[in-house]
C-alpha cells in the first residue's frame, strides 16, 4: 500500500486497479488527484504487480474484497470524505466490496467496470474450465490479449510493452471467481448501499461488455447516480489521449460531493 498526500487536501481518493495491472500504471491519475487537492491511496491486487501471492492467481475473489476494505480504513484515518476509484476489475472488486461489507465512503467512481466479457470461452472450454478448478485451478493460461486492446495511446502501448510487473496469465480459480463475481455483482445491485455512483464508460470497449455495464447500472436502486459514455474511447478511458477531458469530468462531479 502507497500513500500521497496533497496539501490542503478535501478528500482522499483510494484507487483500485484492473486484471494483470499494478500501481504504477496510474502514476498520471494519482498525480491529477493530488495536485487538484486530494490524498491518494492505492496498493497492488493480490497476485499482481508487486505482490509476494502466486502471480495471476487467487483462491477466492475474497482476497481483492479484504484488501480493498484496508485500504478503505486507512484512507478514512485522515478523516476527510473517502472516494472510491475502481477501473475495470478494479471496478467490479470495490462494487462486491460495498455490497459484502460496510464500508463508509462518500462515493463510488467507476471506469468501465467489468460486469460482463466480450470475449467469452466456448461453451466446450467453458465446461473445462470448471472441471480444471476443482482438479488443477492453480493451472495457468494466456491473457496477454486485454491489456493490448485497452487503449489507442501508442504511448501507452509502448510502455505495457515493457513491463514486466504486467501479469500476462491467470489460473483456471482466477477466471472462475471472476465469472463468480461478475454473477453475483448483478445479482445483488439491491444490496448496493446508497452513495453516489459516478460511471465512465468507453465507447469502443474491446475487453468489456458495455452493455451488461449498463444493465447494471440501470438496475441500481439508488437516488444519485450518473452515467456518461465516451463514444470513441477505449476500454481504458483514464489513458486515452483524451485522458484530460475525462479527468476534468471526473473531478467536477467528485467535488460536488466533497464540499
Amino acid at each position: 500500500m502507497w500513500i500521497w498526500e496533497s496539501e490542503k487536501a478535501k478528500a482522499v481518493v483510494v484507487i483500485v486497479h484492473g486484471a494483470g495491472e499494478h500501481h504504477g500504471r496510474y502514476e498520471w491519475l494519482k498525480s491529477q488527484w493530488v495536485s487538484n487537492g486530494f490524498h491518494v491511496v492505492m496498493g497492488d491486487l493480490p497476485g499482481q504487480g508487486t505482490t509476494r501471492r502466486k502471480r495471476g492467481h487467487i483462491d477466492s475473489f475474497n482476497v481483492y474484497i479484504e484488501a480493498i476494505e484496508s485500504w478503505v480504513l486507512k484512507a478514512q484515518e485522515f478523516n476527510l470524505p473517502v472516494i472510491l476509484f475502481g477501473h475495470s476489475m478494479g471496478g467490479l472488486a470495490v462494487i462486491r466490496a460495498l455490497t459484502e461489507k460496510q464500508l463508509n465512503v462518500n462515493a463510488l467512481v467507476l471506469s468501465s467496470p467489468c460486469l460482463g466479457i466480450i470475449h467469452k470461452p466456448s461453451i466446450t472450454m467453458s465446461t473445462i474450465s470448471k472441471l480444471m478448478n476443482k482438479v488443477y485451478p492453480g493451472l495457468l493460461i494466456s491473457a496477454d490479449q486485454g491489456l493490448s486492446n485497452g487503449t489507442r495511446s501508442e504511448e501507452i502501448r509502448k510502455r505495457d510493452a515493457e513491463d514486466a510487473l504486467l501479469v500476462k496469465k491467470v489460473s483456471v480459480r482466477w477466471y472462475r471467481e471472476l465469472v463468480t463475481a461478475i454473477k453475483r455483482a448483478h445479482q445483488s445491485t439491491d444490496q448496493f448501499p446508497e452513495i453516489p455512483v459516478i460511471l465512465v464508460q468507453a465507447g469502443n470497449d474491446l475487453i468489456v461488455d458495455k452493455w451488461k455495464v449498463r444493465e447494471w447500472f440501470d438496475n441500481l436502486p439508488i437516488m444519485e447516480k450518473s452515467f456518461k459514455e465516451w463514444p470513441d474511447l477505449y476500454h481504458e478511458v483514464l489513458n486515452e489521449p483524451e485522458r484530460d477531458q475525462v479527468f476534468h469530468y471526473l473531478n467536477h462531479l467528485i467535488k460536488l460531493h466533497v464540499k
